[in-house]
């Protein structure tokens, strides 16, 4: 029997893009300067850009700045600010919120949620990056699927993860032409078992199963930049 894949012809989709999102990740020397970093923060959200801040664990990073909104030249404000702060820069990416091409009549709500989200969530601190794009393999490509196809698996992989709701809140940023990856995914959780546990059950859906493909996973906690920085030895 033809393969579905290789037999379909599928029309290309869209995904409506939102605000710009920065993730920087920094490791913390002798020279860093905190009361520069603390005025590089407080000048992005002075302009009505949201900033989270996170310390991670292991040696990939020690500081994560998580900066969102509609201008990119204000985030790279920012991004420019930190570099002259001491901070050795060692990982970042960026994206754009948006609102998935198999998402379409979503309430209105849901959909600014999505577009214009408001971070961090109260009562998850546990964060994790990663980033993940879907495999174009023989017959394991995605981008050779029917569009209902694609728009079926992800429905089952939403399933999967609403299990997880008010524990775990996801959010996908847009990045194909932009970064390494197609997409950014940002999980802020209760706790990092959380976490664990939902990334786990996905992997078992097809659509992360046989077609995706992730990059480097950053795990930390999310918290105020005063108290992020003092414990990362910033006095």
């Amino acid at each position: 029997m033809p393969d579905q894949a290789a037999q379909a012809t599928p029309e290309p989709g869209g995904a409506l893009a939102g605000w710009w999102v920065f993730h920087l990740f920094y490791r913390v020397g002798d020279g860093a300067e905190r009361g520069p970093v603390e005025l590089a923060l407080k000048e992005c959200e002075s302009q009505e850009h949201q900033v989270v801040t996170a310390t991670l664990y292991g040696h990939k990073a020690d500081f994560a700045v998580m900066a969102l909104g509609p201008s990119p030249e204000v985030l790279r404000g920012l991004q420019t600010r930190l570099s002259r702060c001491g901070l050795e820069a060692v990982y970042s990416y960026v994206s754009l919120t948006e609102l998935s091409e198999y998402a379409a009549g979503l309430p209105d709500d849901i959909v600014l949620a999505r577009l214009r989200p408001k971070l961090p969530p109260e009562d998850l601190s546990a964060f994790c990056f990663y980033p993940m794009s879907k495999r174009r393999e023989a017959s394991d490509n995605w981008y050779r699927l029917p569009h209902d196809a694609r728009a079926e698996l992800m429905r089952a992989h939403g399933a999967v993860g609403r299990r997880f709701r008010g524990r775990v809140l996801q959010l996908v940023t847009g990045s194909t032409g932009i970064d390494d990856y197609e997409w950014g995914v940002t999980l802020f959780a209760r706790t990092h078992e959380d976490i664990k546990a939902c990334v786990y059950e996905m992997r078992f859906d097809e659509a992360s199963a046989r077609y995706a493909e992730f990059g480097p996973f950053l795990v930390g906690t999310v918290g105020p930049p005063d108290e992020i920085l003092t414990g990362l030895g910033l006095r």
